[in-house]
Order: C-alpha cells, then sequence, then structure tokens
C-alpha cells in the first residue's frame, strides 16, 4: 500500500473511510443520548431539596396515617390481651372460690354429722349402762367395760403431763405470702414419720394418754400420710402438730430429751429450721377417741349367762 503524496487531493471513498471510523455511533443515537442527558440536567433536584414525586404533605399525611394505625394495631393486641388473661384470673379466681366453698359447707356438714354421732354415742352409752346396771351380772360387765374403755382411750381424760410442738419451717425471706407465692422447702415440712417418732418417745417416757391436735391416740389409732396431708386416726391435722401427753411432767420431760428420737428432731431444727417445742403443763385436757368400728363379736359362755328364771332380789345368809 502506497501513501498518497503530499498536497494531492483525497479520493471520496478514502473521506466516506475516515468519516466512518471518527464516527462509530449514529448521529441519531448521539442526538438521543444528548436530549435525554439535558432533560436529567433539568429536573435534577438542588442539593438539599426533597426528591422529586408526590408533594412533601401528602407524603407527611401519609407517614402520620401509618404511624397511627401501627399505634391502633398494638393498641388492640393489647386490650385483647388484656382481657384474655382478665378473664383467666377472673376464672381461676371463681373456681377458687367455688372450691373454698365447697370446703366449708362440706366442714359444716361433717361438724354437723359428729355432733350428731357424739349425741347418739352418749344416748347408747347411757341405754346401755341402765340395762347392764340392772343385774349383778350387768354391774360386772359394766366395771370389765370401762376398764377395757380407759385402755382403748374411749374416755376423756385430764391430768398434768407435757405439750410438744411440731412446725413446718418458716417461709423464705424473699416469697410473697400475699401474691400466694409463700413455700417451704421439702426437707423443712414435717412428715408423719416425725410426729410417729415423737409419740412413740413420749409412749416410751411413760405417757399415760396422748393427743395430736385434739384427736386422741387409741391402741388402733394410726399416723399416716395422705398426699401433703397428715391423717390422725384418719381424720387430716395441719401444721403446727401440737402433740399432748399426760403423766409426771419432770419424768417425762427426762426421758423424753433423752431419747434418739428427740435428738432427730432437735437435728431437723437445726439443719432444715423445723419448729420444735416443748414444755410441761400442769394440767391437760384430752377427749376420747372415736369408737372403734365392731367387726366380729361372740356370744358370752353359757355357764355364765343368769338363769332364766331367776329374779334381782336382796341376798339372805341360809334357809
Amino acid at each position: 500500500m502506497t501513501r498518497a503524496a503530499p498536497g494531492r487531493p483525497r479520493s471520496l471513498g478514502a473521506s466516506l473511510l475516515d468519516q466512518v471510523l471518527a464516527e462509530t455511533v449514529d448521529p441519531a443515537y448521539a442526538q438521543a443520548a444528548a436530549a435525554r442527558a439535558a432533560r436529567a440536567a433539568v429536573s435534577a433536584p438542588e442539593p438539599g431539596a426533597p426528591p422529586p414525586g408526590r408533594p412533601s404533605w401528602i407524603r407527611r399525611r401519609r407517614g402520620q396515617g401509618l404511624v397511627a394505625l401501627t399505634l391502633a394495631l398494638a393498641g388492640l393486641l393489647a386490650s385483647v390481651t388484656y382481657e384474655e388473661a382478665a378473664s383467666g384470673a377472673e376464672g381461676r379466681q371463681e373456681v377458687r372460690d367455688a372450691l373454698r366453698q365447697d370446703i366449708r359447707e362440706g366442714t359444716d356438714r361433717v361438724d354437723d354429722l359428729s355432733a350428731q354421732l357424739e349425741q347418739l354415742t352418749a344416748e347408747v352409752n347411757r341405754t346401755r349402762d341402765e340395762a347392764l346396771a340392772a343385774s349383778a351380772i350387768g354391774q360386772r360387765a359394766l366395771e370389765q367395760l370401762a376398764t377395757a374403755e380407759r385402755q382403748a382411750a374411749l374416755v376423756p381424760v385430764s391430768g398434768p403431763g407435757m405439750e410438744v410442738t411440731l412446725g413446718n419451717a418458716p417461709a423464705a425471706a424473699d416469697s410473697d405470702p400475699i401474691g400466694g407465692s409463700e413455700e417451704v422447702a421439702q426437707a423443712g415440712v414435717v412428715q408423719d414419720s416425725d410426729v410417729q417418732q415423737v409419740v412413740n418417745a413420749l409412749w416410751s417416757s411413760g405417757a399415760e394418754a396422748v393427743s395430736i391436735n385434739g384427736q386422741r391416740l387409741g391402741p388402733t389409732t394410726a399416723v399416716r400420710q395422705a398426699g401433703g396431708a397428715i391423717l390422725v386416726d384418719f381424720q387430716p391435722v395441719s401444721s403446727p402438730y401440737e402433740i399432748r401427753a399426760i403423766g409426771d411432767p419432770d419424768t417425762l420431760a427426762n426421758r423424753f430429751l433423752s431419747t434418739p428420737e428427740a435428738s432427730f428432731v432437735a437435728d431437723l431444727t437445726r439443719l432444715y429450721g423445723v419448729v420444735f417445742d416443748f414444755a410441761r403443763a400442769d394440767e391437760l385436757q384430752l377427749p376420747g377417741a372415736a369408737s372403734p368400728e365392731l367387726r366380729n363379736a361372740q356370744p358370752l359362755d353359757a355357764a355364765a349367762d343368769p338363769p332364766a328364771a331367776e329374779t334381782p332380789g336382796p341376798t339372805t345368809d341360809g334357809g
């Protein structure tokens, strides 16, 4: 390829080729791009000015509306939550009140039946004594019956003795007894075995009669635990447990405090805070135990029965 001589004019084809190489983009496209850049320069906001679009007052109203709607939804949710919680609390309170009412009614009914039982028992015993007192054999039977009733703890007794008190450990200092969160550690709760040990120690120390919270102990009385309650002869008793024993106060106190059972309860007090108090008493009143249920019986020996024709009368010497 040879270069054109200087000063010599270029051909038309060469000029078109140079123009194509110099202008790679169609002029129409270039003009459209320039016009678009000019429009963008005209519509560009000044520094600090709000972005183009809706007027600022419309955007402000819209934001306030969204905030108000959010607050309204939050308030509605809080109201529904509170109503549900309040209704649940009211329902639980109603259930508790109903249970308390049932307990009161049941307790009153038991008290009424117990009073009727005592009255009927007294009438039966009085009728029995009158019938037995009409004969010599009946009088001997009455004496034997009185001895058996004393041994079975069926008659009230009184006299000096000793009183021992067991109680659950006090609640923790940070508990809330008003709000119902008063709790006692399980180790600080008096168990039926603790009461049994104290009672056995009193018997072995010379006690003649023992009662727990007014429930007299007889030969067949059991001290058992049912759930969280202690039963004495199937009657529930609660803390504090007042155990009363009739006997010589000094002898009872000296012997009782030297027993392993008393040392065990004292350790419960030292380790877990169980209440353990004792004191001598000049006069104690212990009720009679409940009459045991008659499960079997057998007739007296026929030789001991009085003759059918015998009538009561004075005894004479001879003749």
